[in-house]
């Protein structure tokens, strides 16, 4: 299949996937935070919440197998491809007993009155917390499995296990309703069985369907020099993702320090709501990934950053469409949403989705690092750019600034860290700073401008109780119309009308075939 053709066809899919996901999971959110209240939901996603970060997780480390994967295929080399999925297997089979062992070790400190849990809750989160090592343990051992599915280009498998574990989930939700035990210790048990459900579906798929994934070769296939070259890719990559997990957890151990349990259930879903509609820009990176991979491995460098300025373009764009008017219209969504908004969730939700725009300005660009292969460096300073946030959001709360101000920092430090990776791939790949700056942001500047004002004005001038569902498509609408005739180069025009043509020329076809 056309590689042009296979990104379409895994973007379409992942976007089929998103909208049936997307809203199942939100009406999840909503009986799962009515059932267990405000304080036993605060407290899920104060222990349990790095759980709910674990695609990030899941996917930057499967970067490293889907990377070496992607130039063993290029060479054609099926030796090559099985023990590059061999060696990955046995290394990220330490990685989750090291990471397990790292949580019980944690733990015994967070539990002796760190953390601030009202006492007769106590055992149930350290229930949870037990669970969750167990989810970290399952999420880390799929990784080689997902890389391989991403190398392979293969987003249906993909997406189909995705739609079962939110079903999954959903099922939980329900039956959290019904039982009488602890409702939080048994929410925290179930949602760890997802994640051993989950491994046992691409696990078993894998082993099937390609000739690269077998368990009987492994301990042949130990080669210390490729071991050691995943083993410095994957523990960079790790610092790197670890790094941005540990400022969002290490933000909601703070928040709870100081404010308590209530303000974790604000901030977890104020992440939530980012996570769902940060779906639309992760859902173009996850297909177009692997052909930056492959066009880096290729010896393709040019057209390896043009993929990724494409990825950070387009990507800040499907985000933005429906991520400012939804700032606009957030209090109105969370009444809908949610029957009892916990204190600060309006705020929280409008400042990390702008953080999450901040982000996505230069996410391809994260991609691009991954593919020049050169990140220790990189991997280092970003994250501990990241992990910035945390004295300063402790320094606020110590000084008693407001509590938006921690996430106002979060959006600042994530601006930085997007400057720094300009750089950094500048310095590494041969990135022209003044192109990125006139083909991506340059180009993201009036679209965003011309939606923020038509949201601004709807807001101010029109007052009913359901304007959000005039507000939402006409900012969204107007968006894209300033895409096509600001946002869009030359070049980028001439695929998108090439593409409507083909797209059209196929319905007309099918269409002919159906009446004759």
């Amino acid at each position: 299949m056309h590689a042009a053709n296979r990104v379409a066809l895994n973007t379409s899919v992942l976007y089929l996937r998103m909208l049936i996901t997307t809203g199942i999971t939100l009406y999840t959110t909503r009986i799962v935070l009515n059932v267990l209240g405000s304080t036993d939901y605060g407290l899920f996603n104060l222990v349990a919440g790095i759980v709910l970060m674990l695609s990030f997780l899941n996917t930057t480390m499967a970067s490293s197998t889907q990377r070496f994967l992607s130039f063993a295929q290029g060479t054609g080399d099926l030796a090559m491809q099985k023990r590059v999925f061999s060696n990955s297997l046995l290394l990220h089979l330490g990685i989750a007993v090291v990471l397990v062992l790292g949580l019980e070790v944690a733990g015994l400190f967070l539990f002796k009155g760190t953390l601030n849990i009202p006492a007769n809750r106590l055992v149930a989160t350290q229930f949870v917390y037990q669970f969750m090592a167990v989810t970290v343990f399952f999420n880390v051992v799929v990784v080689p499995f997902n890389g391989v599915l991403i190398a392979h280009e293969n987003m249906v498998w993909v997406a189909v296990v995705n739609v079962i574990e939110t079903l999954l989930k959903l099922a939980i939700a329900l039956v959290l309703s019904i039982v009488a035990y602890d409702k939080l210790m048994v929410y925290g048990g179930l949602m760890a069985m997802v994640s051993v459900v989950s491994f046992l579906l691409y696990a078993s798929y894998c082993l099937r369907k390609y000739d690269s994934c077998s368990l009987t070769g492994t301990r042949a296939n130990r080669d210390r020099t490729l071991l050691k070259e995943l083993a410095s890719f994957a523990g960079w990559n790790l610092f790197g993702t670890l790094s941005g997990l540990g400022r969002s957890q290490g933000m909601a151990v703070l928040l709870n320090i100081f404010l308590g349990a209530v303000v974790n259930a604000a901030y977890g879903i104020a992440n939530q709501v980012a996570t769902q509609l940060n779906f639309f820009s992760a859902t173009l990176l996850r297909a177009l990934n692997p052909q930056i991979m492959k066009s880096e491995g290729a010896n393709d460098r040019d057209r390896m950053l043009r993929l990724a300025m494409m990825a950070s373009k387009f990507g800040y764009f499907l985000l933005a469409i429906v991520a400012i008017p939804a700032c606009f219209e957030m209090k109105t969504i969370l009444q809908l949403w949610l029957k009892n908004v916990p204190p600060y969730t309006l705020i929280f939700c409008q400042l990390i989705l702008v953080a999450t725009l901040f982000n996505q300005l230069t996410i391809g660009l994260q991609s691009a690092a991954q593919a020049i292969g050169t990140i220790k460096y990189y991997q280092i300073v970003v994250g501990s750019m990241l992990l910035l946030n945390l004295p300063i959001a402790y320094v606020l709360l110590r000084l008693q600034y407001p509590v938006y101000s921690v996430i106002v920092s979060y959006a600042s430090v994530e601006l930085i860290a997007g400057v720094l990776r300009l750089y950094f791939v500048k310095r590494l790949g041969g990135l022209s700073i003044r192109l990125y700056l006139s083909r991506v942001i340059g180009r993201e500047l009036l679209p965003t401008a011309i939606s923020v004002l038509t949201g601004f004005l709807l807001v101010t001038y029109v007052h009913h109780p359901y304007r959000f569902l005039i507000s939402v498509p006409l900012t969204g609408l107007l968006f894209l119309f300033s895409i096509y005739f600001f946002g869009l180069c030359s070049d980028e025009k001439v695929l998108v009308n090439s593409f409507f043509k083909r797209a059209k020329s196929k319905l007309k076809a099918r269409s002919e075939a159906v009446h004759a």
